[in-house]
């Protein structure tokens, strides 16, 4: 199921007055995972709009070497 049919499958129910959104656990699932996708889409147009002010140097725009990124990691 993609996000937008996870946000098309909602139930509302009322309780105690309060009006609440229900999904299965599998749709809510799949709305995290389409939303997870929609953010790392942005990183990566934010992450190429920089490199591609920086001329294309990867160093300019911030980027690490593998080794770098690797023991920042360790």
């Amino acid at each position: 199921m993609t996000g937008p049919e996870a946000l098309q499958s909602v139930q509302f129910v009322t309780i105690n007055g309060k009006r609440l959104a229900v999904l299965n656990a599998d749709d809510w699932e799949a709305l995290i995972e389409w939303i997870e996708t929609l953010e790392d889409a942005s990183v990566a147009r934010q992450a190429m709009a920089e490199l591609k002010a920086a001329g294309g140097d990867r160093k300019q725009a911030g980027w690490l070497e593998w080794d770098e990124a690797e023991e920042k990691l360790e």
